[in-house]
């Protein structure tokens, strides 16, 4: 099947870019494609006017900042993040879900922001994301506003952006503590789906969680934020005891479906095994129970 005929544009600035979201009622922002142009040969989506952000500068970089934060513009690929030497240094859940998200060859493409705003329920940054407490910055024609990702996706596939608004990166604020983290994720094969995924963000200070948070795929409507399994976490030195309650607290906040992939039942499991491995990583050898 072929997409629906339109237009194309090719804009080189972002004033240049917002003009044409607001000029054209039927339009879509296109930057790494993975999830537009499929959903066009299909006949999903028929937008009118393509709105091709690729040949805008200053969009492709990303790296922390000198106020700690860590910024993520609209055009950097999941694989630069997949390849960077200095990500984990900064952002290790970050480091650790770019070699899983989908497959090699939509990683070249695909990139970090459009995963994010196509908000599918499945999709594995949105997890980290919410776990590191993210926010995404829109531009459009009133100027710049800092959406947290917990408030820029509305449900499944829906976001907050207005038609003539354009997301230009994702900000991940800074530590208040060390940071560590990471992410698992199950899948049938190689750039399937999620059957669940679990991203884990940890501050510490010292041996004890200063901050927590716990970022759930594919067990729900929606991306989780597993706020009372994160909350369990907060100053404890992640002994055993802890750890089973914040993985128990984690399996309950979950809505999963059963389906090919899996029983309800089996993905709670999955989640619970998930936080408690990652938490194990960063256990203290002195909290483990003999």
């Amino acid at each position: 099947m072929f997409p629906s005929r339109f237009d194309y544009k090719s804009p080189t600035s972002l004033d240049e870019a917002i003009s044409l979201l607001s000029a054209h009622e039927d339009a879509k922002v296109l930057a790494g494609g993975q999830s537009l142009i499929p959903m066009m040969k299909l006949r999903f989506a028929a937008p009118a006017v393509l709105v091709d952000i690729n040949n805008i500068p200053g969009l492709d970089q990303h790296g922390a900042q000198s106020d700690g934060s860590y910024r993520i513009g609209a055009l950097v690929r999941h694989a630069d993040l997949e390849k960077s030497t200095t990500l984990g240094d900064h952002q290790p859940t970050i480091a650790a879900a770019a070699p899983l998200v989908a497959d090699p060859i939509v990683r070249t493409r695909g990139t970090f922001v459009g995963s994010v705003c196509h908000a599918d329920p499945q999709g594995d940054w949105a997890s980290c994301m919410v776990a590191l407490d993210g926010s995404i910055v829109a531009q459009g024609p009133n100027g710049r506003r800092t959406i947290a990702v917990d408030e820029f996706v509305a449900g499944p596939f829906q976001t907050v952006l207005a038609a003539d608004e354009i997301a230009v990166e994702a900000i991940i604020p800074p530590a208040s503590g060390t940071r560590k983290g990471g992410y698992l994720k199950l899948e049938r094969r190689v750039g399937d789906f999620a059957t669940a995924g679990v991203a884990l963000s940890l501050e510490m200070s010292g041996s004890t969680v200063a901050k927590a948070g716990i970022g759930l795929t594919g067990v729900g409507s929606a991306t989780i934020s597993a706020t009372e399994a994160a909350a369990a976490l907060v100053g404890s030195s992640l002994d055993d005891a802890t750890i089973d309650a914040a993985a128990e607290a984690a399996a309950a906040a979950t809505s999963p479906r059963s389906d090919h992939r899996g029983s309800a039942d089996y993905k709670r499991h999955i989640v619970a095994t998930f936080v408690r491995r990652l938490l194990a990583q960063h256990q203290p050898a002195e909290a483990k129970v003999a």
